[in-house]
């Protein structure tokens, strides 16, 4: 039996349409196709210990897999705008955003909801909140910059 996608590491799902979560393993791929995913966005770098035959597995149950190789140290916004257009191109397709840990996929999907989609910023916050929490923004300052920046841009 396939493992549940509430078990993948900091899972969570925002809406009927949209998820995000840490590393999808083999195990959980049946799941995808059990929970309707059309579409699977991974932010992580290629590692061939932990996503090595991640795109296969699952574009071989038919779903459209996308890889953006986000540095964890430098996101950049080149980054973000490959990421806001794979988004805005998936129209209603069902989406798992993720990466190793759920840290840069839950930030790239509260950017994209706030700055594309007009969600209220406190609202999105929460899903933000439910993976990143003010320790793991000290340990990784990078990412409150890069967040900031990209808020300020509206």
């Amino acid at each position: 039996k396939a493992e549940s996608l509430e078990s993948v590491v900091n899972f969570h799902g925002i809406d009927d349409g949209l998820l995000t979560s840490g590393q999808v393993l083999p195990e959980h791929v049946a799941s995808l196709t059990e929970n309707n995913i059309d579409l699977v966005v991974n932010l992580a770098p290629a590692s061939e210990e932990r996503n090595g035959q991640e795109g296969y597995l699952i574009a071989e149950q038919g779903i459209s897999y996308v890889q953006i190789p986000v540095a964890w140290d430098q996101p950049t916004d080149q980054d973000l705008e490959l990421f806001f257009a794979i988004m805005d191109a998936r129209q209603n397709r069902k989406t798992l955003v993720h990466c190793f840990a759920n840290y840069r996929g839950s930030a790239f999907t509260y950017l994209y909801r706030v700055l594309r989609l007009d969600v209220n910023e406190a609202e999105a916050r929460k899903d933000l909140e439910a993976v990143w929490n003010e320790e793991a923004f000290t340990e990784h300052p990078q990412w409150r910059v890069f967040i900031d920046r990209q808020l300020a841009k509206k």
